[in-house]
C-alpha cells in the first residue's frame, strides 16, 4: 500500500469514528429528551380521594345557579388555602341547598392563584370546565389538598384527577401542556387585585366583601340581607 493510500485509509477511519462518536452523542440526548418528556407520566399517582359528588345545579363553567338570580356571590380562592376547602366541604354545600337551588343566588368561582405554586391547578380546573367538569375537578383537588407532600400536586397527580372525575385526559394534557388558561389565571389575579383582594377565601355578594371562611350564619345573614335590598 502507497503512503498517499495509507493516509486515505487512516483519515477515512477518523471520520468514520468521529461518525460514529457523533451519532451515539446525537441518540444519547434524544433519550434524555424523550425521559424528560414521559418522567412526569411515569410517576406513581399515589393514593386519590374521590370526593362524594355535590349536586349543583345548573352548573355552568366556574358558576352555578340562576345567571338572573337577584344575589350574586363571587367566590375568590386557591386550591392550596386549608380555609377555601373548609368553605366548599362544609359551608358551601348548605349554601347551594339553601339559595342556588331555589334560585336565590349565582355563585361565580374565581380561579384565583395566590401563589405561582397554586397556577398549574387553577389552569387545570379551567380545562376540566372545557370538559363540563369543572366542578367535579375542582371538589377533588380540595379533597387532596395538601401543603406538606409536594407529591401531591404533581403533574401526574393533576392527570390522575382527571382520569378519576372521567375526563377525556388526552384533551386534558393537551389543555395544560399548551397552558390555555394562563392568560386567564393571570387575568383573573389582576382583577383581585384590582379589586383588593389579597387573601383567600373572599367573597363579594352583590357588593359587599366578606374575609375568610366565615360561618354558615355570616353567608346566610348576608344573602338575607342582600335579598332583602338591604
Amino acid at each position: 500500500m502507497s503512503k498517499r493510500s495509507e493516509i486515505r485509509d487512516r483519515r477515512r477511519q477518523r471520520r468514520q469514528r468521529q461518525q460514529l462518536t457523533f451519532g451515539l452523542v446525537a441518540f444519547g440526548v434524544v433519550l434524555i429528551v424523550v425521559a424528560i418528556a414521559i418522567l412526569p407520566y411515569l410517576q406513581p399517582v399515589g393514593e386519590i380521594i374521590t370526593p362524594e359528588l355535590i349536586e349543583r345545579p345548573m352548573a355552568d363553567g366556574a358558576a352555578m345557579g340562576d345567571p338572573n338570580a337577584p344575589v350574586i356571590m363571587e367566590e375568590y380562592s386557591d386550591y392550596q388555602c386549608s380555609y377555601c376547602r373548609r368553605f366548599s366541604e362544609e359551608t358551601e354545600p348548605k349554601l347551594v341547598e339553601q339559595y342556588v337551588t331555589t334560585g336565590k343566588i349565582y355563585i361565580v368561582f374565581k380561579n384565583f392563584a395566590l401563589s405561582p405554586s397554586s397556577v398549574p391547578f387553577a389552569e387545570a380546573a379551567l380545562c376540566a370546565a372545557e370538559q363540563n367538569k369543572f366542578w367535579e375537578y375542582h371538589d377533588i383537588l380540595f379533597a387532596n389538598q395538601s401543603t406538606s407532600d409536594p407529591n401531591k400536586y404533581s403533574e401526574r397527580r393533576l392527570q390522575g384527577y382527571a382520569e378519576a372525575v372521567g375526563l377525556d385526559v388526552d384533551g386534558f394534557n393537551q389543555c395544560i401542556s399548551k397552558r390555555r388558561y394562563q392568560d386567564e389565571v393571570q387575568r383573573l389575579g389582576v382583577e383581585a387585585d384590582s379589586a383588593g383582594i389579597d387573601s383567600t377565601p373572599t367573597f363579594i355578594i352583590n357588593g359587599k366583601v366578606i374575609l375568610g371562611a366565615q360561618p354558615l350564619e355570616v353567608f346566610q345573614q348576608e344573602i338575607e340581607a342582600a335579598l332583602a335590598g338591604r
